[in-house]
């Protein structure tokens, strides 16, 4: 935790005892807006530069996608929150391996892509158009916030034939407590999202439970593999847990340990294991 926000969250905290709305909306933009854009790194550089770039415009705002190969039925990678595609180029390399073709974005407010932060029903509405151009998907592979969101996907239409999450939230009403408690905000604020969402959400019956992957496991056919490290200090092995354990007999769970949340992405057992699982026999 840098210095600089040290201040900035001493300053909150106190705020919140006067009124949580009065700088509710600052910590609402953390919530849902990156800090910085993440950039792509050495060693992906040579996998991100080989892809089809394009730009589509999705709900007014330009987004960048990507696609390495050009065969049908292809694997569909979504980044987590404060990511972006280039993360999973140690997938796409296997995939190319594979001769299986690769499909990934750049979500809105991260990497290459316009406008400034996302939600769920961002990300969804993105698979859709990525679906018409691409689908049916062979399998969905989502990491953090994008496994999260790969679940609503399945439930709402996106066809694939296999589901892989890693480090992913399986309980979204868990997201605003861990966020503030990640920061060393006060418990007020965690509230004070809670409302926030429930408002940009309004036209959802039930978002708490409707965008859980934990919730109505039933409606989701397809095989899972749920991946997590037993020391992810961002989302709890628990969430993992909780994900597999929901789905039964269709649900595999890989446990990591000393991967975190991030370097899990780069792990060459994980991505043979996911990769396996995902692709299968050609």
């Amino acid at each position: 935790m840098s210095s600089s926000f040290t201040a900035v969250r001493t300053v909150l905290n106190a705020a919140s005892y006067v009124s949580p709305r009065l700088l509710g909306g600052y910590v609402w933009r953390l919530f849902c807006e990156p800090v910085a854009r993440d950039k792509v790194r050495g060693a992906q550089q040579p996998v991100h530069d080989q892809a089809v770039v394009e730009k589509i415009t999705v709900n007014g705002q330009d987004l960048v996608t990507y696609r390495w190969g050009e065969g049908g039925n292809p694997v569909l990678l979504i980044h987590g929150f404060g990511g972006r595609a280039a993360n999973f180029a140690g997938f796409v390399h296997g995939l190319q391996q594979l001769g299986v073709t690769a499909v990934a974005y750049d979500a809105f407010g991260h990497g290459d892509s316009g406008g400034k932060g996302v939600t769920i029903l961002d990300h969804l509405a993105v698979l859709r158009q990525l679906q018409d151009r691409h689908g049916p998907f062979r399998a969905v592979i989502g990491h953090s916030f994008g496994g999260t969101t790969g679940y609503l996907a399945l439930r709402r239409g996106i066809k694939a034939g296999r589901l892989v999450s890693i480090a992913s939230v399986g309980e979204f009403a868990s997201l605003p407590g861990t966020f503030c408690q990640q920061l060393g905000l006060r418990p007020v604020y965690a509230r004070e999202l809670r409302r926030r969402t429930e408002l940009l959400f309004a036209s959802e019956p039930d978002p708490w439970n409707a965008f859980s992957p934990v919730h109505r496991p039933e409606e989701i056919e397809q095989p899972v593999l749920v991946v997590h490290d037993q020391n992810d200090r961002e989302v709890s092995v628990e969430q993992g847990r909780r994900i597999a354990a929901a789905y039964g007999d269709r649900a595999e769970f890989l446990l990591t340990e000393g991967l975190g949340h991030r370097r899990i992405l780069g792990d060459s057992t994980v991505i043979t294991k996911v990769l396996t699982f995902a692709v299968g026999d050609k």
